[in-house]
């Protein structure tokens, strides 16, 4: 049997292969393809669009995508979730869709867009924000560089942002967040009946969420004579205890274990200091909870 995914063609692209590597799947991308090969005789993969895998997963055209929260809500699409990858094109973390207006505008509360016109690529998010605020406002579909239609010709945007960078390069301003997104695995109902392909959808999700956990986190081993190992484990954090293994050395045990990458740098300083020896980080392909 074969499964169908459909890939996102864009801004996740590289970010989604780099976590496929991670999982232990190697993808091959052409250049003038949008059929990439993988290395497992039971998947088959396509490029597409983010925007557009929702519907195709729905119609069952592919079997399951990699998309986001975001385009499932715009289309409506009736599919199975299958679980949350945080992930975006620059970093782990979701992303938000805000209503912005140029710096200098006059519309200061929401209220103000009353009868005004606004820009997206999420128009059907949009209108259902607006009906639930009670505001009446003008929704048009943008094809694109949407911050750079303030205020010339429309008065406010929904837009999508991870840093907010390009909202301050182009002078913005944000009035709310109407709706924060993280890439999502998807399934068509059918295939998720199928017991060898939930199977494989289930085996897929396991290893690419191992895939993601592992970019925040490091190994760290270390030896440490016995008279210090109380002190050094105190140092380090208390969410999982360590793996301590004897040495052919008298007196010594190996010392293992997996902490946040954003504490490393001030946790060596401490371990040293604590009597570890012999100190080594090292990176992770996956960390399976």
């Amino acid at each position: 049997m074969i499964l169908k995914i459909g890939l996102p063609k864009g801004s996740l692209e590289q970010s989604t292969l780099n976590m496929f590597k991670k999982a232990g799947y190697s993808i091959n991308i052409s250049s003038r393809s949008y059929k990439p090969s993988i290395d497992d005789p039971n998947i088959e993969c396509l490029l597409i669009r983010a925007q557009e895998i929702p519907r195709y997963v729905e119609k069952g055209i592919i079997d399951i995508g990699l998309t986001g929260l975001d385009w499932v809500i715009e289309n409506n699409a009736d599919i199975v979730t299958v679980g949350k990858l945080i992930y975006a094109k620059q970093g782990l973390k979701p992303v938000r869709w805000v209503l912005a207006v140029s710096e200098f505008s006059k519309i200061k509360t929401l209220e103000d867009l009353n009868g005004k016109r606004i820009a997206t690529e999420v128009v059907n998010i949009t209108k259902k924000y607006l009906s639930d605020k009670g505001l009446n406002a003008s929704v048009e579909f943008s094809w694109g560089a949407t911050e750079a239609k303030v205020p010339e010709l429309v008065d406010a945007i929904v837009d999508l942002t991870e840093t907010g960078s390009s909202l301050k390069a182009n002078n913005l301003r944000v009035l709310d967040t109407i709706l924060e997104s993280t890439t999502v695995l998807i399934s068509n109902k059918e295939s998720w009946k199928s017991s060898w392909k939930r199977k494989k959808i289930e085996d897929l999700f396991l290893l690419l969420k191992g895939a993601l956990a592992a970019e925040s986190m490091v190994g760290v081993k270390m030896n440490v004579q016995k008279v210090n190992l109380d002190e050094v484990v105190s140092v380090l954090p208390a969410l999982r205890k360590p793996t301590i293994s004897n040495l052919s050395s008298d007196g010594w045990v190996a010392v293992e274990t997996i902490v946040d990458e954003k504490i490393i740098r001030g946790l060596i300083p401490k371990l040293k200091n604590a009597g570890a020896e012999g100190i080594i980080e090292y990176s992770l392909n996956k960390v399976i909870y």
